[in-house]
């Protein structure tokens, strides 16, 4: 059985042990994480097991929190799909049949009891989690015109060349549908909510769970429309003014500080890997959340990012998340004190520190 004939028969069994009520979804904020939300919705509808409303996790929030836990205990749904938010060990709600599908670095990994597990971290090239949603959806019966969506978290992802040099089988048939442009322009909206202060993906998603296509989602004039080209306009906006400040250096790193609302921190690392292209870019945002300071990392060089910050750890407190997501693309978000001990520890001085 191949790979993807695999993650087809592992969601349709995964399934049969949902119990008689409406299941949930739970995704990710980005573009991947919320096709793949709209791809799963769509799926389960179809087989008569219309699931409740997508719940998004967005920024500050984990699927496997006490808070979210007792959200969703309060539900009482029949099974949990959980789309791009990682895979670890642990139960999200006991006693609730779980799958998790997805396509980053396990953190750690479930036992059978915990979760199934439908992931693509391994395979080569990784997959998107919307792609595995669509390889899902397929198995469950026709899915070909849910492919538009899996091509919006591929191009979010991995970007148009990417996507289209990796996974011809959904991007070429896609590309003679829609324009390159119509593609990255859908993206890029449905991008910008989550990027923007307030950090509401709702309407991003409920774009893409009525949309037939990128060309509704470009040429909408509705609120949830008007939303998303509000919200990258105020993103492009923060990021403009990121752009004019200097990075600093420490040994292979750059640091890029910026304080923002708006979720530009990886924006910014990956507008300057091209001039930095033998450094290791951090993009550093401390006015993202209260507390912490959110980071991405970046860079043309190093393959291995994840293992990059491992090497340069430095001791995390209970709330932190270090090293997260893409060995290509990672990141993460620390208390203040814990970021000042790592700028510290990996070379820079007084001028990287947050107060």
């Amino acid at each position: 059985m191949s790979t993807i004939s695999a993650h087809g028969a592992a969601f349709a069994e995964a399934i049969t042990r949902f119990g008689s009520g409406k299941p949930a979804i739970l995704c990710h904020d980005d573009a991947d994480g919320l096709s793949a939300g709209a791809i799963l919705w769509h799926a389960l509808t179809r087989i008569g097991r219309e699931p409740r409303p997508v719940r998004v996790v967005g920024r500050g929030e984990s699927a496997w929190s006490a808070a979210l836990r007792d959200e969703l205990a309060a539900d009482a749904p029949a099974g949990l799909v959980v789309t791009d938010l990682g895979v670890q060990a642990g139960t999200i709600l006991p006693g609730i049949p779980t799958l998790l599908i997805d396509h980053h670095v396990p953190r750690s990994w479930p036992d059978a009891a915990e979760a199934t597990v439908i992931s693509g971290h391994d395979e080569a090239p990784i997959p998107t989690s919307s792609l595995l949603a669509h390889r899902c959806a397929a198995a469950l019966g026709g899915a070909d015109d849910l492919a538009w969506l899996a091509g919006i978290g591929l191009v979010g992802d991995l970007g148009e060349r990417g996507a289209s040099g990796d996974f011809p089988e959904i991007m070429g048939p896609l590309r003679k549908a829609y324009t390159a442009k119509a593609m990255r322009e859908a993206v890029s909206l449905i991008n910008a909510p989550r990027r923007s202060a307030s950090g509401d993906a709702g309407p991003a998603l409920r774009m893409l769970l009525r949309a037939d296509g990128p060309r509704d989602i470009v040429a909408g004039t509705d609120p949830d429309a008007a939303a998303l080209h509000a919200a990258r306009a105020e993103v492009k906006a923060a990021l403009d003014a990121a752009r004019t400040v200097p990075p600093l250096f420490a040994g292979p790193i750059a640091l890029i500080r910026c304080d923002s609302p708006c979720q530009i921190h990886p924006l910014i690392a990956q507008s300057w890997i091209h001039r930095l292209r033998r450094q290791v870019v951090i993009g550093a945002n401390a006015g993202f959340r209260a507390g912490y300071v959110h980071f991405a990392v970046r860079s043309l060089g190093v393959p291995d990012l994840i293992g990059f910050l491992e090497e340069r750890a430095p001791p995390l407190g209970p709330d932190d998340q270090f090293a997260q997501g893409h060995r290509r693309a990672t990141g993460g978000q620390v208390r203040i004190e814990t970021w000042n001990r790592f700028a510290a520890q990996i070379g820079f001085g007084p001028e990287a520190q947050v107060a």
